[in-house]
């Protein structure tokens, strides 16, 4: 009896079946092809690649010792069991056995040691570098164990070994090749255009539902809609613009679905350089932006007004939108108070895929009502990366940070925006020298309270989360935590 004919009998019946039943229909060798408006720079995620290389390479092509899912819990993944000293100085990890790489090399303890070495290094960029910086020493007693020890107690040790990619000690360059341990190897990579994912067939683990992945890459919203809709692509990894919504909404061939972001639209200031080091002009700055209207103008009834960089997915959220609130008047005064009663001029680098030319153009219009003008530049991703991020030449910005629980960056004086509070960095500092997760958590929270008081950012929104997809296709990640998308578990009916 087919699927089909079983479905059809069950249904005359009145009973349901199992999924694994109406799975059968799935093809277990198709190709699942999704699009995307992030593209990597390269294929190493300690060389700038950016959050296209998140979203295509971890959990499918590289692993880790630990695993964030696509719920937000951190699992072992590569660690088949692990300790901590009593004072939490000293972690053992005993390393999962009969793991291979890509070459067919085997996993062992050197690798780790190599590839946490990797993130740490100097010439490292990765953004998550500093919070491994308590890691003193990396010992490899036998080849299936790693011992850390760490200058202090690292309360969130599991979770930041989480972006860490395991790598081959053999491997050298590996910003255009790959040898992991994942579910899927790279097949071709045609930069500005596509890359392909092919399963894994000696994987360690349970093989992926699919053949292969295909990320084709736009630099368009509207243009990744379109191929969508002309069955180009199956899967939108996160959609744009809610305008396109109304296309896929209560149409059948298509499922929307809303889930949990940590992707927050910013202004960032060079906290820096004058006029931004000054606290009462970040503040009016604050004021003088009607983060609702952006918001609706740019999602509609999608997204969050968070007042703050902490989302309601981390520990230590609270919410911080009262916190200088829409005053056009108030912002007048504040900007009088810093010396500058006439504004001011400013440029914001502006990077040129959708929506910050549109936001940009949307602050230039609001700070203009306060005498402030903006003159906006809009750049390249390469160009932010090398003008902004590396060489802090720049006076304001717009940048979306995807990461998962990033407060850690205002702990961090050298970071982009250059914001230097001793009393933030002080709380960060002792939150992840903390016993227990609730004093971690309350560390954080006043951190948070803070830095919102001091508008070291203007925070402009938090994106929502909206996966789009064929009806035929299913199993796909849906909130998209650090932009990353596990495409191992999606499924596709032909």
């Amino acid at each position: 009896m087919t699927t089909k004919t079983l479905l059809l009998a069950a249904l005359l019946a009145g009973i349901s079946l199992p999924a694994t039943v109406l799975a059968q229909e799935a093809n277990p060798d198709a190709s699942i092809r999704i699009g995307s408006l992030y593209e990597p720079q390269n294929l190493d995620n300690t060389a700038g690649a950016g959050q296209g290389i998140n979203e295509a390479f971890n959990g499918n092509v590289y692993e880790a010792l630990f695993q964030l899912t696509d719920a937000g819990a951190v699992e072992p993944k590569l660690v088949d069991s692990y300790e901590a000293s009593e004072d939490g100085l000293t972690y053992t990890f005993k390393l999962k056995p009969g793991v291979t790489f890509h070459s067919g090399d085997p996993l062992t303890a050197a690798d780790v040691k190599y590839s946490i070495e990797r993130v740490t290094a100097e010439a490292s960029k990765s953004s998550r570098k500093k919070s491994l910086s308590t890691i003193t020493g990396i010992e490899t007693p036998d080849d299936q164990t790693v011992v850390i020890t760490l200058s202090a107690r690292s309360i969130s040790l599991p979770y930041n070994l989480s972006y860490v990619w395991i790598v081959n000690d053999a491997a050298t360059d590996i910003t255009a090749t790959e040898d992991g341990t994942g579910p899927y190897t790279l097949g071709e990579w045609r930069r500005g255009s596509a890359l392909a994912l092919e399963r894994n067939d000696a994987y360690w683990g349970d093989a992926p539902t699919n053949g292969e992945v295909i990320y084709t890459y736009f630099t368009d919203a509207t243009a990744l809609n379109n191929a969508l809709l002309t069955n180009a692509v199956d899967i939108i990894t996160s959609v744009q613009s809610p305008d396109s919504l109304a296309q896929f909404q209560g149409n059948s061939p298509y499922t929307v679905t809303e889930g949990a972001s940590t992707t927050k639209e910013i202004l960032a200031y060079n906290d820096r350089v004058a006029p931004f080091d000054n606290v009462k002009v970040r503040k009016a700055l604050a004021r003088a932006t009607d983060k609702a209207r952006l918001l609706n103008s740019i999602w509609g009834e999608y997204g969050t007004l968070i007042g703050s960089f902490v989302p309601p997915t981390d520990p230590w959220y609270v919410d911080l939108t009262s916190v200088d609130a829409y005053d056009v008047d108030s912002a007048k005064a504040l900007l009088a108070e810093a010396g500058y009663p006439d504004g001011f001029e400013f440029t914001l680098d502006t990077p040129d895929y959708d929506p910050h030319p549109i936001v940009a153009q949307f602050l230039q219009s609001e700070y203009a009502k306060i005498g402030v003008k903006v003159n906006i530049n809009i750049i390249t991703a390469n160009e932010w990366y090398t003008k902004v991020y590396q060489a802090h030449d720049f006076q304001a910005t717009l940048q979306e940070h995807v990461n998962h629980r990033d407060i850690v960056f205002y702990g961090n004086p050298d970071f982009y925006w250059g914001y230097n509070n001793p009393e933030v960095v002080k709380l960060i500092a002792d939150s992840e020298s903390a016993a227990t997760e609730a004093e971690q958590t309350e560390k954080l929270t006043e951190a948070n309270k803070l830095i919102a008081e001091d508008a070291a950012s203007n925070w402009l929104y938090l994106y929502p989360q909206i996966v789009v997809s064929a009806t035929n296709v299913t199993g796909y990640p849906v909130n998209g935590l650090n932009s990353q998308f596990y495409a191992y578990d999606i499924q596709k009916s032909e």
